[in-house]
């Protein structure tokens, strides 16, 4: 974890005002809105950003509906993930997250600011009470991120199978699907380097509840992965 180093070393006069607040939004009883909170966390991330020697590169923000209530479904990387939507997306989300990553510090306190939710994926019961959660969260307005693969690939720039269970809170809400890119993600976290990194990050076009009613959540994984793996694929290309 050299680089969350590198971005505390780079805030030093900040990061204990900062934690703090964590903390304060990251409670239950908080009353600040939503949208506060995620400003609040969007302002930190852009600083530690800068300070970790991130850049983002993004494009596509034109995809997201014009209604809240929406899944981003995106290829999942590295611990890095989520920061990289802090700072490129302008519209506040929760996101589903491995039951294992809550004590990861400052995700910790990031996931709990967000209201992010914990799945357990080796319970049964319990993964189809967080998608019933989702489901109706989204319904009433919310805006979510869930990784469709269910773990980090590990393979760089390579997608694993997108698992149809992950789609459920979807097809439940009959809410827009946004397929989404990530590029090189899992540098800032998931390596040693401390060098200067450009995380890609695109949105795509969105599949509504009109494009997926008829299509089984198998079906609705194999194309959102499709559509991610030909983006990353197309950026490759254009690199070399």
């Amino acid at each position: 974890m050299k680089r969350i180093l590198l971005m505390v070393l780079h805030n030093i006069l900040y990061v204990p005002f900062w934690f703090v607040q964590l903390c304060l939004y990251g409670r239950k009883s908080d009353r600040h809105s939503e949208k506060e909170r995620f400003d609040f966390l969007k302002k930190v991330t852009i600083n530690a950003n800068k300070g970790g020697n991130v850049i983002i590169q993004a494009d596509g923000q034109e995809n997201l509906p014009p209604k809240d209530g929406f899944i981003i479904y995106p290829n999942h990387q590295g611990l890095y993930d989520t920061l990289a939507f802090l700072e490129s997306c302008d519209r506040p989300f929760s996101v589903v997250m491995k039951k294992e990553v809550q004590n990861v510090p400052f995700l910790k306190q990031v996931f709990k600011v967000m209201r992010a939710i914990p799945i357990d994926r080796d319970d049964v019961k319990e993964a189809m009470r967080t998608i019933l959660q989702v489901a109706e969260e989204v319904q009433s307005g919310r805006n979510y991120i869930i990784f469709a693969e269910g773990t980090r690939s590990k393979k760089g720039n390579e997608l694993l199978d997108f698992k149809g269970g992950s789609f459920k809170a979807a097809m439940r809400a009959k809410c827009p699907i946004v397929p989404v890119a990530l590029l090189d993600a899992y540098k800032p976290f998931d390596t040693n380097s401390t060098e200067e990194t450009v995380v890609q990050i695109h949105y795509l076009p969105p599949m509504y509840y009109e494009d997926y009613k008829n299509m089984k959540s198998v079906e609705i994984a194999a194309a959102v992965k499709k559509r991610i793996e030909e983006k990353i694929a197309e950026c490759i290309k254009e690199q070399q």
